[in-house]
């Protein structure tokens, strides 16, 4: 009898593959209100590849957002103005051509979605009756509401993925620090009790990857039922 997949040992929601939480910061996402606050501290959290800034708030509340770079404690950021400054949030109606921008919204009010990695950052290519056209870290465009909210800046902690890791060790524990599973292992490598591409003692297998729509549950790896197969002609 096989052993069940690591996406299906995954789905039991155990300790081994639930994410520590409890060791994070919090979330980072945008302030519903306008506002202007002061930033008291740049802190690391475990759950966010960038440094985080700790803003306070008039009401004397405080928020987290992620640190620009060029910010430095004390620098006073704005929240939904229309002041474009490093670290402020504004609408994108609002922000020139050509300025860079991070945690940007992909629906109005969500708090920001996507370029929040670290030394990541997107450019405001034009405005048009449709909307706002976005040109995205994968050099993809990308069409926004003019009411979505964007940050000003690019994200510190550029230099992250240009340090080695040297060995196995500290890669490991960088993984553990997010409940990452480590290291990961393709499905050809392991024994037939492992996985469906296990055994026959090779390699090489020459297996077929794509899985048919209606296979069971512990058949189910690889490609699984793709619209085509092959390199495309060009």
């Amino acid at each position: 009898m096989g052993k069940n997949l690591i996406q299906q040992r995954r789905g039991r929601g155990t300790n081994t593959y639930r994410s520590p939480s409890f060791r994070f910061l919090g979330e980072v996402k945008h302030y519903p209100q306008e506002t202007t606050g002061i930033v008291t501290d740049l802190v690391h959290c475990a759950g966010h590849s960038a440094p985080l800034m700790e803003i306070a708030l008039p009401n004397g509340e405080s928020t987290l957002a992620f640190a620009p770079e060029g910010l430095k404690v004390q620098d006073q950021v704005a929240l939904g103005t229309t002041d474009v400054r490093l670290g402020n949030v504004l609408p994108l109606s609002a922000i020139p051509e050509g300025t860079a921008v991070h945690n940007l919204e992909l629906h109005p009010g969500d708090g920001g979605k996507i370029v929040r990695a670290s030394g990541t950052f997107a450019r405001v290519i034009a405005k048009t009756e449709q909307g706002v056209l976005i040109k995205l870290p994968s050099r993809r465009e990308k069409l926004f509401l003019p009411q979505c909210r964007a940050a000003i800046g690019v994200v510190a902690g550029s230099g992250r993925p240009e340090k080695p890791f040297l060995k196995a060790g500290t890669h490991y524990h960088r993984m553990r620090a997010r409940n990452k599973l480590y290291p990961h292992v393709c499905g050809i490598s392991m024994n037939a009790v492992d996985h469906p591409f296990g055994g026959k003692g090779s390699h090489t297998k020459g297996r077929p990857t794509q899985s048919p729509r209606d296979a069971p549950p512990g058949r189910k790896v690889g490609k699984i039922a793709p619209r085509r197969t092959g390199r495309k002609n060009r």
